[in-house]
């Protein structure tokens, strides 16, 4: 696990809180962060607002280079529409408690099986929920991409409940996740 954040104290408790379950390395800087990050991570815990490489920049760059792994912002920089597009496995909101962090990245790792279909769900599903919070309804509803995503949201929630007997299970335990 990599954990990124320009912010000693804040990056140094991440590492903290997952050291008992994960094993992690701590970077202070987003060109830290592309420096290290690679296969070797299962996944990287990314502050958005950094002072040389912004965490917007380092998670394209990421995966432009072909990360797989999971990506998940850790940041006190409020949602806004730009996130429908930003590839992110998850959003949590700054502070973040360790139960949450912790459940996060268990339902992001620790599946038995890969379904990229399910993972599409979680991904939308994350991104819906930050900002259905953080905006109105008007400012939704203006969004082509919002309305687009939404409904992608609903046909693989069709399918994933027809081919999962467990999907309401998960689909809960991913909703229960605070991400504010």
């Amino acid at each position: 696990m990599l954990v990124v954040d320009d912010e000693h104290d804040v990056a140094d408790t991440q590492a903290l809180k997952l050291g008992e379950r994960y094993e992690t390395t701590v970077v202070y800087s987003g060109q830290a962060a592309l420096d290290t990050a690679g296969r070797k991570f299962d996944a990287v815990l990314l502050d958005r607002r950094m002072p040389d490489v912004h965490g917007d920049d380092v998670l394209s760059r990421l995966r432009e280079r072909g990360y797989d792994g999971v990506i998940i912002m850790l940041t006190a920089v409020d949602a806004d529409l730009n996130i429908l597009e930003m590839p992110f496995d998850d959003y949590l909101q700054k502070p973040v408690e360790q139960s949450t962090l912790l459940s996060a990245l268990d339902q992001h790792l620790d599946r038995p099986e890969e379904d990229d279909r399910l993972d599409e769900y979680f991904r939308i599903s994350s991104k819906l929920s930050v900002l259905e919070r953080d905006k109105s309804a008007s400012q939704l509803e203006s969004s082509a991409e919002y309305t687009e995503l939404k409904e992608r949201a609903r046909e693989l929630e069709w399918v994933l409940q027809a081919e999962n007997d467990d999907f309401e299970e998960l689909k809960e335990t991913h909703q229960s996740i605070s991400r504010s």
